[in-house]
């Protein structure tokens, strides 16, 4: 018969290599004058590409429970010129009422989750991110798509049974 068991080395050599994947939901601290190929093959594909003033930004949607949105901005020439974490709660206060899906989704990224309202009263986007109080960003759109309001709530996740596996991660 045959045994599948870990010997101490083979658990902290996969530890090894599961240790950086950890690390890899940031841009690289080298990131100014990277080309997007070279971005791209150190991050992965990105969930879009958006023109922005003289250049272009791509958007990489990261992390357990997708709690970071990175955009990296990149001039005329095509080199990364900086990133910028969106999720944040400086970024939320920006949102306000009337505001478009369209604009929403440009400062603040892809939704982790999207609702959509009984009786045709529009939908919910939600965003999680790193916090401590295990809270995700919330902006519900009318049928215009346009904010109608936002607020602060729990995610599923965070339903009071153990908060400890959500704020660890």
């Amino acid at each position: 018969m045959l045994r599948h068991c870990l010997s101490p080395w083979h658990l902290l050599s996969l530890l090894a290599l599961l240790l950086p994947a950890c690390s890899s939901y940031t841009p690289p601290d080298a990131l100014a004058g990277m080309s997007r190929s070279e971005l791209v093959a150190r991050m992965g594909p990105p969930d879009m590409e958006r023109r922005v003033d003289a250049g272009s930004r791509l958007e990489f949607p990261r992390g357990p429970y997708g709690k970071q949105t990175w955009f990296v901005y990149f001039d005329a020439a095509g080199r990364a010129v900086r990133a910028e974490q969106v999720l944040t709660e400086q970024n939320f206060n920006r949102i306000e009422v009337g505001m478009t899906q369209d604009v929403v989704r440009q400062l603040l990224g892809r939704p982790n989750e999207v609702q959509v309202l009984g009786r045709e009263r529009g939908a919910v986007w939600s965003y999680r991110y790193d916090n401590y109080l295990c809270n995700w960003f919330q902006v519900e759109f009318s049928l215009q798509q346009q904010v109608r309001s936002t607020g602060y709530g729990q995610p599923p996740e965070c339903d009071g049974r153990d908060r400890r596996f959500f704020l660890l991660h």
